[in-house]
């Protein structure tokens, strides 16, 4: 395995922090927002992230969302390289059964180069989208297939399955050490290694370091017997945090990229000036999860809109069940809820995300959240 070192994945607290910080951005697009807007935000987010100390930034893939921006991770991080200097940027996650792993290695190399020592490659095993569109994707024949309805799942199923067969030759191509005979032997990811073994080549080795993304316990055992660092995603399956990091951890072997487990997890957290904005921000983005659940996916509502809002019964049950898993409240009641959740499961990292209508009510968090750790401001 090329150049990659435990120090690379492992963050650094900065001020009160009691582990590292970083973000996860869903380029999240408002009612009466663009596209355009939502992606500006995100690099405003990047170097404030930048600025005041977060670790990291990362981006996750969705598709055929009309609220959520982030459907091409890499295209979105060649931007964010081109605008921030020092953090470290990445996917939380590339869907990796939506793409073939040269085409991955490719990419992630050329953001290596781009930005060379600051890159994370994520990877997840969902399709990061509904079946349909997940069919679409892979460009699959079987989307009419049947009359239950299963095919799709069973084949969601299938390339599940074949998760880590394609881990390994995406690894392949990222490391250029194919075994001799084997068909892909003479295919070569590039930017990559192989440039630096070529006759005159002075390209550095190094290739960025891979982390398992999960939601449950399949990538957790996977990315513990392959020695790798894991991320799981509390803020949408927060009760299977604490078995997942458990499985994590008891399934751990240690390897070239780490010697010891190491664990980041995502979580919703939004602070305000005081807890009513926290409520109603926080609002908005739950009534948004609504609609997902309920097929009718659709641009952040207002906090307005959320307010005025009649949730039936079920949907009441569901976003007050929602709400308890997001850290939200004035910047004391955050950082309190962030150190309880960290001391809770034993995560390594906290990776926060906010979600909100608004790019000026998401950059006000961080903004405050970083104020409540006495993160410092990091200067050129």
């Amino acid at each position: 395995m090329d150049e990659i070192r435990g120090d690379e994945i492992r963050g650094k607290t900065e001020g009160t922090a009691t582990v590292p910080l970083s973000v996860l951005d869903l380029v999240t697009v408002g009612q009466g927002r663009t596209a355009t807007q939502a992606l500006r935000t995100s690099v405003d987010i990047a170097r404030l992230a930048e600025r005041r100390g977060f670790h990291r930034y990362w981006v996750a893939e969705h598709h055929s969302m009309p609220g959520v921006a982030s459907s091409s991770p890499a295209v979105i991080l060649a931007h964010l390289a081109a605008h921030t200097e020092r953090i470290r940027l990445g996917s939380g996650g590339v869907m990796l059964p939506n793409h073939a792993p040269l085409v991955i290695a490719e990419q992630f190399g050329t953001l290596e180069a781009m930005a060379p020592g600051r890159i994370d490659l994520g990877l997840g095993r969902a399709p990061g989208t509904d079946g349909a569109t997940a069919a679409a994707l892979r460009r699959t024949d079987r989307l009419n297939e049947g009359e239950m309805g299963s095919p799709l799942l069973e084949r969601s199923r299938e390339l599940g399955e074949d998760f880590p067969q394609q881990l390994a030759e995406l690894t392949r191509f990222l490391d250029d050490d194919f075994p001799d005979g084997h068909p892909y032997a003479r295919i070569h990811a590039v930017p990559g290694p192989v440039q630096a073994t070529a006759e005159g080549g002075v390209q550095s080795p190094a290739r960025p370091p891979v982390w398992l993304l999960g939601s449950s316990g399949f990538s957790a055992r996977l990315a513990g017997v392959l020695g790798l660092p894991f991320a799981f995603a509390h803020h949408f399956s927060a009760q299977n945090t604490i078995p997942a990091l458990d499985l994590y951890r008891e399934s751990f072997r240690p390897s070239a990229v780490l010697d010891a487990p190491y664990a980041l997890i995502g979580v919703s957290a939004l602070a305000a000036d005081d807890e009513r904005e926290a409520r109603r921000q926080v609002l908005s983005g739950a009534l948004s999860m609504v609609r997902l659940r309920t097929g009718r996916p659709g641009l952040v509502p207002t906090p307005e809109e959320a307010e005025a809002y009649t949730f039936s019964p079920m949907e009441r049950e569901f976003v007050d069940s929602w709400l308890t898993n997001i850290v939200h409240g004035t910047p004391d009641e955050v950082r309190t809820g962030l150190d309880d959740l960290a001391k809770r499961t034993g995560a390594d990292e906290l990776m926060i995300t906010a979600n909100a209508h608004g790019g000026e009510a998401r950059l006000r968090s961080y903004e405050l959240i970083a104020d409540a750790y006495g993160l410092p401001t990091v200067t050129a």
